[in-house]
């Protein structure tokens, strides 16, 4: 059928519906793809309403309503058809906006899927994005929300900026006049909150000898290699973005020598960055990649509808409440990292594991792993496991890498769709980050399992 048709038919099928659910994920891909979709619709005079599901599976299934509502899942519903049939959802009741593997079902559901025609790095915020504007010309103001929900899903990860069908979408927020794009920028996160020194130590793609990781080495950095002054003439911290063109590269220079003397690449060292010019500065709002991460603090605390509220304009009320979750995630992420590195690993040939049973919410196990695997065996992938409040028979498995091992052949997603559905459980995602859901009985030698899969990747 082609990608464009299908955008065009499922845009067609929303707009001819008298009232839409749209069903979505608490992620922030999913908090941008729901807050996009739902201003379209809501654009065109139909009805709309949400819902929002930690993962679609039997548990969550009873949250979608009984209604004669067109049920448009985004950013889920691809992998998981056969819940749909279960339910007794027919072909007309259902349009799916993804970017996951899709299952094979007898019901021909209408979905949008950019992986089948090859393009693996748009998110659903993206497709979603898409849909949207063929609803609507007049939507195109709608792309920066869909860049925050790309940056957020690391789709600009691999190539350090979004690509194909995304850099698309994020020349069309340029036109709009709300995104403008900081090309050869230094490639690392919090560059319009975080003080300068910790930026960089902060950053570990490169891990930069060091400086990854240590403040007080960025800290000398900064101030005496390069000369510049950390502070502002007020006192206040300086961000990356408050540094001059001559600034920067200045210290991207430097920073590249510290990579040439240490004998590795350099090429990942600059990024293209989002930056938000009607949102206020040193603010999470700034960028796309902080904004994601409002956005991942919000739904992994289980109020995703105040990410969405923040998305469609919300700079009262629902702003400081994300505010206050943001700060409130950061403190949690943190406590796990250092739990994470204060217990320890279990180290096999190719992945490193840890249970951290109930200690910490399962909806942020996988942030935290990603962030402790900086300070760990980067070679080695680590898998969180952890137990469901919700669910005393299930238990939530999640798994990070980094880029340099996807490039070298490792694939999360496939390892876990394999061993957990070995197992009697499901699983998804991406090469660079993925989770399952498995029953506790099949804990026991479950990360063996997924060893073995790794080792057949590596051979």
């Amino acid at each position: 059928m082609g990608f464009a048709n299908e955008v065009s038919e499922v845009s067609e099928k929303i707009k001819d519906a008298e009232s839409v659910t749209v069903i979505s994920h608490i992620d922030a891909d999913g908090i941008a793809s729901e807050a996009v979709l739902r201003q379209a619709i809501a654009r065109c005079g139909i009805d709309v309403t949400s819902v929002f599901v930690r993962q679609l599976e039997p548990i969550t299934m009873k949250y979608i309503p009984d209604n004669s509502s067109l049920k448009v899942f985004i950013d889920l519903g691809a992998g998981q058809q056969n819940l749909l049939e279960e339910r007794g959802l027919r072909e007309n009741e259902v349009v799916i906006i993804d970017h996951h593997v899709s299952q094979d079902v007898d019901t021909p559901y209408l979905q949008v899927n950019g992986l089948p025609y090859g393009y693996e790095k748009l998110s659903a915020a993206g497709t979603g994005y898409l849909v949207s504007k063929q609803i609507d010309d007049y939507n195109t103001d709608l792309a920066k929300i869909a860049v925050v929900g790309n940056v957020g899903d690391m789709m600009a990860r691999e190539h350090c900026g979004l690509v194909g069908p995304a850099r698309g979408i994020v020349e069309d927020g340029v036109e709009c006049g709300n995104i403008e794009i900081v090309t050869d920028d230094l490639n690392c996160y919090g560059i319009s909150t975080r003080p300068l020194h910790y930026c960089l130590s902060f950053s570990d793609d490169p891990f930069v000898p060091g400086i990854t990781n240590n403040p007080s080495g960025a800290q000398d950095l900064i101030e005496n290699d390069a000369g510049i002054d950390l502070k502002k003439r007020n006192g206040k911290w300086r961000v990356w973005e408050d540094l001059s063109p001559e600034e920067k590269r200045t210290l991207i220079g430097i920073l590249a020598l510290r990579l040439h003397s240490a004998g590795e690449p350099t090429k990942r060292l600059k990024a293209e960055h989002y930056i938000f010019p009607d949102e206020m500065k040193y603010t999470p709002l700034r960028n796309a990649s902080e904004y994601a991460t409002m956005l991942n603090a919000c739904g992994r605390w289980v109020k995703p509808k105040i990410g969405s509220s923040v998305c469609c304009g919300d700079r009262g009320e629902g702003y400081r409440e994300a505010e206050v979750m943001l700060r409130h995630h950061r403190t949690v992420i943190r406590e796990m990292m250092e739990y994470i590195l204060e217990t320890g690993v279990t180290e096999l040939s190719a992945l490193q594991y840890l249970h951290v049973g109930d200690r910490f919410p399962d909806t942020i196990v996988g942030i935290g792993a990603g962030m402790a695997l900086s300070k760990l065996n980067w070679k080695l992938p680590i898998m969180i496991l952890c137990y469901l409040p919700d669910d005393p028979e299930l238990i939530k498995v999640s798994m990070r890498t980094n880029e340099r091992m996807v490039q070298a052949g490792m694939d999360l997603q496939a390892a876990l769709m394999k061993a957990a559905e070995a197992a009697g459980g499901g699983g998804g995602g991406h090469k660079i980050a993925a989770g399952a859901y498995i029953p506790r009985s099949a804990e026991e030698g479950f990360a063996e399992s997924v060893n073995r899969i790794l080792e057949k990747q590596s051979s």
